[in-house]
Order: structure tokens, then sequence, then C-alpha cells
């Protein structure tokens, strides 16, 4: 197994000020571990520009979608225990799912539709299940932008926004193709209807706590708002747009400040991105992902059920099953396990890392993934809204991947 190289590692902290000196990023963290130890941590830049706060490790993040895996591992100890399979069609669970309906082939309304089967729960996991996201083109997301279907943490409660999206029919016919959704935003309501719990009780139960992860949460901890990160955009419109607004003159514009922002106090508990918290917690839960479900107080998963979530569980690779939407991650030579991407061919993704990597990003410009292949976790911070500014994933990749030596 390649060793760490200290001098190549040091390039990490040189690419990250360069982020920083050009306006990029407002500031940023990355912490690695290799074989259980931690191997490199650096910092640069702030968390609040204007008043100069360094980003640290201390620092309070929105991790947005990087809470898919988290929601996807609570499921997953629900499996483990009988409670419930993968192939249970969401209708058991969200009623307003019955009469399923999805779209006609090149359907220019929202009512030129025809009946489907309901989408299982393994297919909201991988992104099949015809949902969408609001910020994705077509029919379908115009629809959710226009009855504020966000899943955003001031929308709550998540079983009335659920019901409201059941409202509306499918992007296409469950299974057909892949797009990037809400879908695990409606597991964790499958999840607190299965144990009769809110989505933040479950999580604190069967993730936080065992692995201490005291500072993870839907709201930002009391106290701590002081290290909670203010949230940029090079865009002038919308920060979480994805094709509907145009870059600004300004590339570290101010869109959500600490003292006013909706994450003080979360009232839906967002599974597929609305959890906040620091790169130590969040690393604590990738090396629960590389020891094979592993916690200082117990176990939280069985290694086979981690090794079975991540697996590819698509047909082939994310780019021969039509995509269109947006993804945080490459889709030539991708797969997707149980909420999170893998690596199928390093080659075909064109990015250095190892087949069998299993990561995911986030909105704001977070990233993690696990390398089984080299016993390796990586975790980056950021807080840069849309992900898809810059090639920093990629990036970072390589310059881990060029350390191994």
């Amino acid at each position: 197994m390649a060793q760490l190289d200290p001098s190549r590692l040091a390039r990490i902290e040189t690419w990250m000020q360069r982020y920083v000196h050009e306006r990029k990023f407002p500031g940023c963290t990355v912490l690695i571990r290799h074989k259980g130890r931690e191997a490199y941590y650096a910092e640069a830049g702030f968390h609040d520009v204007q008043h100069g706060t360094a980003f640290s490790r201390d620092t309070i993040a929105r991790i947005y979608s990087m809470t898919k895996p988290i929601t996807s591992v609570a499921l997953m100890t629900l499996i483990e225990e009988g409670l419930v399979r993968l192939d249970a069609p969401l209708s058991d669970f969200v009623p307003e799912f019955s009469r399923c309906h999805a779209l006609i082939d090149d359907a220019k309304r929202l009512d030129e539709v025809e009946p489907c089967t309901c989408p299982t729960l393994h297919q909201l996991l991988t992104h099949t299940s015809g949902l969408s996201y609001a910020f994705n083109a077509g029919l379908v997301p115009k629809a959710m932008e226009g009855r504020d279907i966000f899943f955003a943490p001031g929308q709550g409660p998540l079983a009335d926004l659920t019901a409201k999206l059941g409202a509306l029919p499918l992007v296409f016919q469950p299974g057909r193709r892949w797009e990037y959704s809400v879908g695990i935003d409606v597991i964790g309501r499958v999840i607190e209807v299965i144990t009769g719990k809110s989505l933040d009780h479950v999580f604190r139960e069967r993730i936080f706590d065992p692995l201490e992860m005291t500072e993870t949460a839907f709201s930002v901890p009391q106290g701590a708002v002081d290290r909670f990160a203010c949230l940029y955009t090079p865009l002038e419109g919308n920060a979480m747009a994805l094709g509907g607004s145009h870059w600004g003159a300004e590339s570290l514009r101010l869109v959500d400040r600490p003292e006013t922002s909706a994450f003080l106090d979360a009232t839906l508990f967002s599974g597929g991105g609305g959890l906040v918290g620091t790169i130590d917690n969040y690393m604590r839960f990738a090396e629960m992902l590389r020891s094979g479900g592993l916690a200082n107080s117990g176990r939280v998963l069985s290694p086979m059920s981690l090794n079975f979530m991540m697996r590819n569980h698509l047909p082939g690779e994310i780019a021969s099953m039509g995509p269109t939407s947006f993804a945080e991650q490459p889709m030539d030579g991708m797969g997707f396990g149980i909420g999170g991407a893998v690596v199928l061919d390093p080659a075909r993704a064109r990015v250095p890392g190892s087949a069998g990597d299993f990561s995911w990003g986030g909105m704001a410009s977070t990233f993690f993934w696990v390398d089984p292949v080299q016993d390796l976790s990586v975790v980056f911070f950021t807080q840069l809204s849309p992900s898809s500014s810059y090639s920093s994933r990629s990036e970072l990749k390589a310059l881990v991947h060029g350390a191994l030596v």
C-alpha cells in the first residue's frame, strides 16, 4: 500500500491559498486520515471575509448534500433490523404516491402523463425514481420551483412538503433514467414513518451519538453562531441556480449571514441537504464508512452492509442512463451506490483515484471521499455555492493521489 509523502501533501495548502488569494473561495479546510491516523490538515482564508474570521477546524459549515450518505446509513440501520426492505414501494410510507403518473416522452405540459409504478426506496436512494430537483431543467423542476418545493431549512415539517411533492408527476418512469433528485429527502420522511420519530432524533440516536458527532445537526448548536460560516456565491442571481444565473462582478457575494440564517432554527429536517457541522465531525462519519461501520461506542453498521451500500447499484455507469441533470460528480466512469457515487474506472472519470472510491459533495462546494484501496478518508470544507463554480474537487483528488508514493 502506498504512503503519503509530506512534501507532496504540502502542495495542497499552496493550492488552497491560491483559491483564497484569487477570491474563488472565502476560506477552506482539508482533513486527511490514512490507515486510521491523521495524515494531514490545512486551513486557509476566512469563514467571514468582512470580519477576517479564520476558516478553521471548529468552523461550522453547511454540508448540504453531504447529508445524503448520513440519511442513507440511517435507513441501512433499519434494514439491518428487518424493519424495511429496499424494494418496498414508497406508497407504503407516503400515501400521496399511491397513484403515480410520469410525464410522457417529449411532454410539453405538466398534464401530459401516463400511469406508472410507484418508485421503490432503492430507486429513491439511487436517483432513478423519476423525482427531480427544482434547480434542474424541465417541466417538473419548474413546477417544484413555482410551488416552493425546495426542502429548505425553514419549510417544515417534512411530512407536509413530502405530501406536496406527491401531487406532481414523475419526470420519467421509475428505473428508466438517472436524475439527481430530492429522493433522499423523501427517504428522510420514510425513516420518520418507520421509527415514529423525527429525523433529527433518529440521526442523533443512531449515528451522531455513537460517532460522537456533537456539533452536527439540522440547526446550528446553541452558543456556536460565531463559528458558523457565511455563505458566498460568484453568481449575480440565485446562489443555488445552475443555469439561470450569471457570474457577477463580485466573486464572493455574501448570500447567507450566520445571524439571520434559516439554519439557526430549522423547521424542516432535510435528509437530502439539511445538516451543518464541523470538518472533524464529518471525518468521524467518513472513518466509520472506511473502517466497516465501527464507532467508539460500538458499531453503526456491519461491514457487509457497508460493502453492499458502497457498491455500484446501477446497471452500468451513470452516463449510460441518459442523465440530463446536475450532479455533484462526473458521470463517465462513475456508478452510484446507496446515497453516494462509486468510481468504476478512474480513467473514464478522468480524475485520479481508485476503483471503489465512495464519495459525495454538497452545494456549498464541500466534498468527501473514502478510498478503500488506499485506506484513505478525505474531507474538504468551504462555503461557496454552487459547487459547479470551479473544478476544485477533481483538483483536490489529483493532489492527494499525487502524494501517494
